[in-house]
């Protein structure tokens, strides 16, 4: 069994943990999203912390009561509710096992990591359990999880893929040192992606109102995905930014309720023309 790993309900500092991972879900997003469209992953792993318990009945049967947190993966997001598979086995729940279907409200998760480059990016609760470790614990932890968390004060949030690419040792210790990462900043595959996406919607238009089996047009998935140039070409050759998903909501909607300001800006714009 692995370790576990315990706070009290009532820790302020892992409640606040968990806000701060709702409220940076959409960087987690992000990358998945584009993770999505590429042909070769460039990413080791995404998944999704969420609280599971299990129902009172089987709890007083049991004699086991309380939440267990565990990680989910094959992440799916309609903007409202988080879909993924339970990638670990409980340790006392017995109501859910390894493997199951889970549905969860965003605003039901406690904490998402995904991992680029061997380097852990996200893991609010994780790093809040760190930053209490003494150094040798934390390095067995890190040993066993067999990954860089880096610093906990300062979690990462979006990849440095221009750093990433920079290889050789002598390059590392005398390159110039990077600077830091806007997280708001456009997402270097909308940038590469933005003339092709133009000539893919004037080929074939009707992509630009199409949708899927959740409502989602690519006006909503370019949205969650944070990129104003995405949504700007979309505008431009007839996206419709009145569609609803099936859950009722806009392309604005799902930009404003992620975090998405610029994205969110352009789509009011365009409405009020």
């Amino acid at each position: 069994m692995a370790q576990v790993y315990f706070s009290k309900d009532n820790d302020p500092e892992m409640q606040a943990a968990t806000e701060k991972a709702r409220e940076t879900f959409r960087y987690f997003w992000r990358e998945l999203s584009w993770e999505y469209r590429r042909i070769i992953p460039a990413f080791d792993m995404f998944a999704v912390k969420v609280p599971f318990q299990d129902p009172p009945e089987i709890a007083e049967h049991e004699g086991a009561a309380g939440v267990e947190h565990m990680w989910i993966t094959e992440i799916g997001f309609d903007g409202v509710d988080i879909t993924g598979t339970l990638m670990n086995s409980p340790n006392w729940l017995k109501s859910v096992s390894e493997g199951d279907k889970v549905d969860v409200p965003l605003n039901g998760i406690s904490d998402w990591m995904y991992v680029f480059n061997g380097a852990a990016h996200g893991g609010f609760t994780i790093n809040l359990l760190r930053s209490r470790m003494s150094k040798r614990e934390r390095a067995e932890h890190d040993g066993a999880w067999g990954l860089d968390f880096g610093d906990p004060s300062a979690i990462r949030l979006v990849p440095d893929f221009e750093a990433s690419q920079k290889k050789g040792f002598f390059a590392r210790l005398f390159g110039k040192k990077p600077e830091p990462v806007n997280p708001d900043a456009e997402h270097p595959m909308a940038i590469n992606m933005a003339e092709s996406l133009a000539k893919f919607l004037k080929e074939d238009p009707d992509n630009a109102t199409s949708a899927d089996d959740d409502g989602l047009t690519m006006l909503h998935s370019l949205a969650m995905a944070g990129t104003a140039i995405g949504v700007k070409t979309l505008l431009k050759h007839g996206a419709d930014p009145s569609a609803k998903t099936n859950k009722g909501k806009t392309a604005f909607d799902l930009a404003k309720t992620l975090g998405w300001k610029q994205v969110a800006q352009v789509l009011k714009q365009h409405s009020a023309k």
